[in-house]
């Protein structure tokens, strides 16, 4: 079966072309242009979709698109997704079935990058595991029996929002303290700029001399790899941030392993060793039985193989 995975992002709508049981064939990427409207960016989807199916002499059979903010169980209506202006209540594969005139099916777009990641990445071999991606802000997915669960309502595995100090940081949490005010990208870089300015002859003013707030993950660990101490210690703070949370995912869901991903986990074992560290400190002790902490390198592709594999296992 062929099926093709769009990434509904803010800035870039990204597209793959995706054979069952093999993965992408070919990927497209545009500008979303969200600032002109729902109709103006659902137009440049279809676009998209066509382009793809141009490139294979097979038959497209479905569309999946994976999408910022809470979808229902239904999968057929997204509240007020972020960055797209007006938005409301919106039944994108309804709208995009219009447009396009095949099958369309519609996740969150974390959760589809879990689905990815079971389908086609290092969760391949795993019946059951919590997704933790790491890229602006802090999403996830839950798989449970090699199925993505969503809860009872559809938004479930809202993980950046898991609260680990009430008096902590601000992010886009209802209240202080949640997991992705340490480690969503722009405030792990807040973070870090904070201890940066404390430390002017540190070799990471180079990265971001006007602006350390925008310091790419990556350069804190290049910085680590070269023993820069100060690199190291805010990459083992975050990760330690992270184990805690962890210990909370594992202990509510008795799932323990954990697959992490998105562009702050590229700083690898500087930030996953903390965590495994004090997770494993401080889980209960039956919990540490089978613990670990996984990374996948698929990156922007598990959300477009997990929404393409929606669609394909949603028309079966």
């Amino acid at each position: 079966m062929i099926a093709i995975g769009i990434d509904l992002g803010g800035t870039n709508i990204k597209g793959a072309l995706v054979k069952q049981g093999e993965g992408i064939l070919e990927q497209l990427s545009i500008p979303t242009e969200a600032d002109q409207g729902r109709d103006h960016v659902l137009d440049r989807v279809a676009t998209l979709v066509h382009e793809l199916s141009q490139k294979t002499d097979l038959d497209v059979q479905a569309v999946g698109i994976g999408v910022p903010g809470m979808v229902n169980r239904a999968g057929d209506v997204v509240s007020y997704p972020p960055n797209f202006p007006g938005w409301k209540e919106e039944p994108v594969p309804a709208l995009l079935e219009e447009r396009v005139h095949l099958p369309c099916f519609m996740g969150n777009d974390a959760n589809l990058a879990a689905l990815g990641c079971a389908r086609f990445g290092v969760g391949l071999g795993y019946d059951d595991f919590i997704m933790i991606t790491l890229g602006t802000g802090v999403g996830g997915g839950i798989i449970m029996d090699r199925h993505l669960y969503v809860g009872p309502h559809g938004s479930a595995a809202e993980l950046g929002h898991i609260i680990i100090n009430y008096h902590g940081p601000l992010s886009n949490s209802n209240t202080r303290g949640g997991i992705e005010a340490y480690l969503g990208q722009r405030f792990l870089s807040r973070f870090a700029a904070d201890l940066i300015r404390q430390h002017p002859e540190n070799p990471l003013q180079k990265y971001a001399p006007n602006d350390f707030e925008g310091l790419d993950p990556l350069a804190l660990y290049e910085e680590a790899v070269r023993g820069n101490v100060l690199a190291i210690d805010i990459l083992k703070q975050s990760g330690e941030k992270l184990g805690y949370a962890i210990v909370n995912y594992i202990h509510v869901l008795d799932i323990r392993t954990i697959i992490v991903s998105g562009g702050v986990a590229r700083a690898g074992d500087y930030l996953l060793d903390p965590a495994r560290d004090t997770a494993r400190k401080y889980l209960m002790p039956p919990f540490r039985d089978g613990f670990e902490i996984l990374y996948e390198p698929l990156s922007n592709e598990a959300a477009m193989l997990g929404a393409a594999s929606l669609a394909m296992e949603s028309c079966d």
